[in-house]
């Protein structure tokens, strides 16, 4: 699995997005960001092992207690993959005024090359001929 795809399916889980949302603040430990979700610590404990294995967060062990970060440039390279597909920036929008353009002319074209009104005896021009 390449990069974008490991970032992109460890932040499919709603539960882990918000770990990464929390850990945009400040560092916290496992009990703290455990003590946030109504679900069991083994389970949040799974999400901070998938975002760690992402490289999304990163851990430190102090004491007794385990202390997660964020790791940012991970998703700013995802940031920058899906900007590609920003409507928005420079460029797109004449691609998209073209594109428009083409589909008109298209429709338009074959408005021209269907008959006006089909003979009652032809058949239909989507109807199998066997």
């Amino acid at each position: 699995m390449d990069d974008l795809s490991e970032v992109a399916e460890a932040i499919a889980d709603p539960v882990r997005r918000e770990i990464l949302l929390l850990l945009r603040h400040s560092p916290l430990t496992a009990g703290e960001i455990a003590g946030r979700f109504p679900i069991s610590r083994p389970a949040v404990s799974r999400h901070l092992r998938v975002l760690r294995e992402a490289g999304l967060a990163r851990d430190e062990q102090i004491g007794r207690h385990r202390r997660y970060s964020l790791v940012p440039t991970r998703l700013a390279h995802l940031a920058t993959w899906l900007a590609l597909f920003d409507a928005r920036r420079p460029g797109w929008s004449q691609r998209l005024a073209a594109l428009e353009t083409e589909v008109h002319r298209t429709r338009r074209d074959r408005k021209r090359a269907e008959p006006d009104t089909p003979s009652p005896s032809a058949p239909h021009p989507r109807e199998d001929i066997a």
